[in-house]
């Protein structure tokens, strides 16, 4: 799979999904930092990238519908800070590689993943 990460989540998790056998790049890596929603949403999708993310405007169905998107991972940990997002998606991260989550919304909670 192809995955893009949002500016909200720490970079390490791009170099787990390269050892995982996955393709990902970052936000910043196309100076898409600080870009509407839409943007990267659209920069994804042309190059059909799953965007990973903690802002739940990206999952917006309403605002971006799952024909607008090759696919999108937002992420809901239950503590914030930097350490404690990394160990979050870090712990999530092999059960979600394993999923089909193509053109849905997957919503990763502590307790569950949600597809839409």
């Amino acid at each position: 799979m192809k995955f893009k990460l949002d500016e909200n989540l720490p970079v390490d998790p791009a170099a787990d999904l390269h050892l995982a056998s996955h393709d990902a790049d970052t936000v910043a890596d196309e100076n898409l930092t600080g870009a509407a929603d839409p943007i990267v949403v659209a920069a994804a999708l042309r190059e059909g990238r799953i965007p990973l993310t903690l802002d739940k405007g990206v999952a917006n169905l309403v605002q971006h519908p799952t024909h607008t998107h090759a696919g999108v991972v937002l992420f809901r940990p239950g503590a914030s800070g930097r350490v404690a997002v990394l160990e979050f998606v870090r712990s999530r991260l092999p059960e979600l590689l394993i999923l089909d989550l193509a053109g849905r919304v997957t919503v990763v909670s502590e307790r569950r993943i949600r597809m839409r």
